[in-house]
């Protein structure tokens, strides 16, 4: 939200600054149009790390699943990069990662298509996550952008290095407002699991 208020003021830097919170890219290179994909990105990549891979292991093992599954996210998003640093120290909590949101991240992917642009998102999952680097965030931001009618992707900078990226999604370069619809996705993403989750748990105990 301070990103999407700063850009909706004019204010770039404070967007900038707001969007460096939220990742690990070289914010304050960005233009208003990148800041604007770096947080529906990270909305995005985030609804399904912090709030539905969550529930989802919650639904299998309880409270001590869904505790493994962020200690297991959170050390991938601390130590799981490819570089000088971590090269070989996070390989472990990536791999981890990787094994424990395959299935969640998918189920998410699902979610933003069935409540966005369902077509156009199932036809970015499909022809577009392959290009990701990740196996997992490709799947979740392709369908998501395609959701949400908006792209994302391209060239970002990482410690100075600028990183060409696959396009993801297709329509309209990303702003405040995709941000926002991005975040509404996630809300409306979220009640449709715990509804789900208490169909399911009501079945169980019947």
């Amino acid at each position: 939200l301070p990103v999407a208020d700063a850009l909706e003021r004019g204010d770039l830097d404070a967007a900038r600054s707001a969007g460096g919170r939220m990742g690990s890219r070289d914010t304050a290179v960005l233009d208003g149009r990148q800041v604007a994909a770096a947080a529906t990105e990270s909305v995005l990549e985030n609804g399904s790390d912090a709030v539905f891979g969550a529930l989802f292991w919650f639904l299998l093992l309880g409270a001590p699943g869904a505790l493994l599954y962020r200690l297991a996210n959170t050390l991938d998003a601390m130590w799981g990069y490819r570089s000088a640093r971590y090269g070989r120290f996070g390989w472990a909590a990536a791999r981890i990662d990787d094994a424990l949101n395959f299935v969640p991240a998918r189920l998410t992917a699902a979610t933003y298509a069935l409540l966005g642009d369902a077509q156009r998102a199932w036809r970015c999952w499909r022809r577009q996550a392959p290009a990701w680097d990740s196996p997992n965030a490709g799947p979740v931001m392709a369908a998501g952008a395609g959701a949400l009618g908006v792209q994302l992707g391209g060239a970002a900078s990482y410690e100075g290095v600028w990183e060409e990226r696959a396009v993801l999604g297709e329509g309209d370069a990303p702003d405040a407002g995709s941000i926002r619809r991005a975040m509404r996705l996630v809300r409306r993403g979220a009640v449709l699991w715990l509804a789900a989750i208490w169909l399911i748990e009501g079945y169980r105990h019947a």
